[in-house]
């Protein structure tokens, strides 16, 4: 299997890279193809915009194409920051204005009202660019008052996680090693369905399918 990861941010990469190479399957970065198209990120649900990622890097490509896209969604601010989660402060990508933001929208507010999960939609589209399947995975929180640990990317030392009968119960994501984090994170826990789905069709993405 031959998988080209239809993004440039090189901790997505990273991620996607260690949780899917147990599976045997060959990855590819942009810089691998010589690069793919910058797709505007507009539809108001991460499940769409990781569709159209992925069937754009297709068109251009003539390969399988996994795309991502994810983010965190806050109850206090009714589902905030979604799919504007890197672009949460106005730059997109800039995490410390992004946490900051995030601290300050939260200010004052109690425990109880702080809880937020993280989404990960996966889109795996087809050489001539159909969609071939989508999957979704959260993760359950709560925002912290203040950053905790020095792992991971984003908003990970902002979220505690408190889903219950886990080892990683009541740490900060950034606080979990790697291993812990790809057993209960969204990116994770989607992924494990891909991995499912992909085991079920093992010759789904060869090199020679593509363009």
């Amino acid at each position: 299997m031959e998988l080209l990861l239809a993004t440039g941010n090189p901790k997505k990469i990273e991620e996607l890279r260690r949780l899917l190479q147990p599976l045997g399957v060959g990855l590819l970065t942009p810089d691998d193809v010589g690069g793919i198209p910058e797709v505007e990120e507009d539809a108001p649900t991460f499940a769409g915009n990781a569709e159209k990622k992925a069937r754009a890097a297709a068109l251009t490509t003539g390969r399988w194409c996994l795309a991502d896209d994810s983010g965190l969604e806050v109850e206090h601010l009714n589902g905030a920051p979604g799919v504007r989660s890197a672009r949460f402060a106005g730059s997109h990508g800039d995490t410390a204005a992004n946490n900051a933001r995030l601290l300050e929208e939260l200010q004052g507010i109690p425990t109880e009202r702080r809880g937020a999960r993280f989404v990960c939609s996966l889109a795996l589209a087809r050489p001539d660019g159909d969609l071939e399947c989508a999957f979704e995975g959260t993760s359950v929180g709560r925002i912290l008052e203040a950053a905790r640990g020095d792992g991971g990317f984003g908003y990970d030392p902002l979220f505690l996680f408190v889903e219950e009968g886990h080892t990683a119960t009541g740490r900060a994501f950034a606080e979990l090693t790697v291993e812990e984090k790809g057993v209960v994170s969204h990116r994770g826990r989607a992924l494990v369905q891909l991995a499912d789905y992909l085991a079920k069709h093992p010759n789904m993405c060869s090199p020679s399918q593509s363009r």
